[in-house]
């Protein structure tokens, strides 16, 4: 495949070597979608397509997921063996996930861990904190470090020790620290253009870092995923 990528493809290539690739995500595009709406998936397997000359369905596989409203590096598998010992690290948790989060607020203290129990809510987007004895919670561990305090709030460089859905947003929105643009966790503040649709709104939280074994060398791999450029407009350097 080329070192030197179309511009058009809609996202950005950060690594290619043999079966794994990753890529750098925007907001507001879905990871996965239904036949027929656009993807993050869809559009790399037609990337793929047209480097390689190939016609009909090929195989991507997709060992995670970003939110739709979240940016960053994203890891995909172009075979099967090779997105089976992808995901094996994932549930391993030998994967290393660390995240950029600007919340609304000050953070009292410059680092720490927080730990919680989550539960999805059944039929909705949405997940929430629970006590640690009701059945449907699942522990849930974040450890941040603050970055920059800036007027719009506070950044933080955030690994997780745990993979739960909304875990970042929720967590941080527990302790009166919502991440700008995410309404659907109580911040009053947007993130980038505004939509009446709130599924194509941006929210301030970004994948920085991942670091994985590639599946067939096991080779280290460890990618950056530059910030949008969005984020400099709310004093991020």
């Amino acid at each position: 495949m080329p070192t030197e990528y179309p511009s058009d493809l809609g996202f950005t290539v950060l690594y290619d070597e043999g079966p794994c690739l990753v890529v750098n995500k925007p907001a507001g595009l879905l990871t996965q979608a239904p036949l027929g709406i656009d993807s993050l998936e869809l559009r790399v397997k037609r990337f793929i397509k047209q480097c390689e000359g190939k016609t009909g369905e090929i195989y991507l596989g997709v060992p995670h997921r970003l939110d739709r409203p979240v940016s960053g590096a994203i890891v995909f598998a172009r075979h099967v063996r090779a997105a089976r010992k992808i995901s094996e690290q994932f549930e391993g948790r030998t994967v290393s996930k660390t995240y950029w989060a600007l919340v609304g607020g000050q953070v009292a203290e410059p680092q720490g861990t927080w730990t919680d129990f989550l539960k999805k809510i059944d039929g909705e987007p949405r997940t929430v904190i629970v006590d640690e004895h009701d059945v449907g919670g699942k522990l849930a561990i974040l450890h941040y470090r603050v970055i920059q305090v800036l007027p719009h709030g506070t950044l933080l460089e955030i690994e997780l020790e745990t993979g739960r859905t909304h875990q970042i947003r929720v967590q941080c929105s527990s302790r009166g620290l919502p991440l700008l643009g995410d309404t659907l966790y109580g911040s009053p503040a947007t993130f980038g253009p505004w939509s009446n649709d709130e599924r194509e709104r941006f929210i301030s939280l970004h994948a920085r870092n991942l670091k994985l074994k590639h599946p067939m060398t096991r080779e280290p791999i460890d990618i950056n995923a530059p910030l949008p450029p969005l984020w400099q407009d709310y004093g991020v350097s």
